[in-house]
């Protein structure tokens, strides 16, 4: 688990629940003082990194600290009311031991994630079907060469269980398959090992937030659709997610200016695609908690 202490502030209001973009300007919004510890998501990590670091620029009043640890613990840290921000990929609904406790949070969407498989550059296929994947992540197929590719053993790479990329994933591709006991593939702790991981191991096959992705990696096509922000926001593409800021119900002043920030055209207008993600606001489609997808 990476973390990273920034400084920053922005203006303060109320928190939005939807995603929706905000008019807050950094430069001239009023100043305040506090320290904000965002935890969770790693998928999510880049982002609120880059945010916090232009965050920091104009106000150095504000310590920021990002880290990593999967979305189950910013979840819980955040529930338990031991940090500011709780990052995730998944609904909050998903990861409480009791569902109702998620109306004690506020969800802020700050961006959408797409997320997809990704193997070592030298594997041959560029394209699988959904059921070929579900086949290499429940230990059915273990060879390329089951799916069109060379004779090639298969390494399966796996989030850890409070993954909220893996829980995204799994929803996406598993529907609800069990994954038989004796199957048992390695698992990372976060996305940037797993980059790496694959990068390195030959035949080997994970799974990644679009921001992870890069030449080092191949990124596949599933049923001959592609991972890419068009495809993500009309749901051809159905293996994404909300990135979500989970704060109390009543966060102090610097976690709420942090909050507004991130919902500004500071951050909506340009950094969320340019650091990978697709913003709410390009969404043909929504998601409930349930996992229901409605046309807007």
């Amino acid at each position: 688990m990476s973390g990273l202490g920034l400084v920053g502030c922005s203006g303060s209001g109320a928190a939005s629940n939807g995603g929706s973009t905000g008019s807050a300007d950094s430069s001239s919004a009023k100043k305040v003082s506090g320290s904000v510890t965002a935890v969770g998501s790693t998928a999510l990590q880049p982002l609120v990194e880059a945010a916090a670091e232009k965050f920091m620029e104009t106000n150095p009043d504000v310590q920021i600290t990002v880290q990593g640890g999967g979305s189950g613990q910013g979840i819980t840290q955040i529930s338990q009311g031991a940090v500011q921000i709780g990052n995730s990929d998944v609904f909050a609904e998903s990861k409480l031991s009791n569902p109702d406790d998620a109306k004690k949070l506020i969800d802020n969407k700050v961006a959408i994630v797409g997320m997809g498989p990704v193997v070592h550059p030298e594997v041959s296929i560029d394209d699988v079907t959904l059921d070929q994947l579900k086949g290499i992540f429940t230990g059915a197929i273990t060879n390329w060469k089951e799916v069109g590719g060379q004779d090639l053993a298969i390494t399966v790479i796996n989030r850890a269980s409070g993954s909220g990329t893996r829980a995204t994933f799994e929803g996406a591709v598993l529907g609800g398959a069990k994954v038989p006991e004796s199957f048992k593939p390695q698992e990372q702790d976060s996305s940037g090992t797993v980059a790496k991981m694959v990068a390195e191991t030959p035949g080997s096959i994970s799974y990644l937030a679009f921001s992870y992705f890069s030449d080092k990696l191949k990124a596949l096509k599933v049923g001959g659709v592609e991972p890419k922000e068009e495809t993500v926001e009309t749901n051809d593409w159905t293996i994404w997610a909300y990135e979500h800021m989970y704060t109390s119900t009543s966060p102090d002043e610097a976690t709420q200016a942090f909050i507004d920030y991130m919902l500004s055209d500071d951050v909506q207008g340009s950094l969320v695609e340019q650091t990978g993600y697709i913003p709410v606001t390009g969404m043909k489609v929504t998601r409930d908690a349930s996992g229901n997808v409605t046309k807007k």
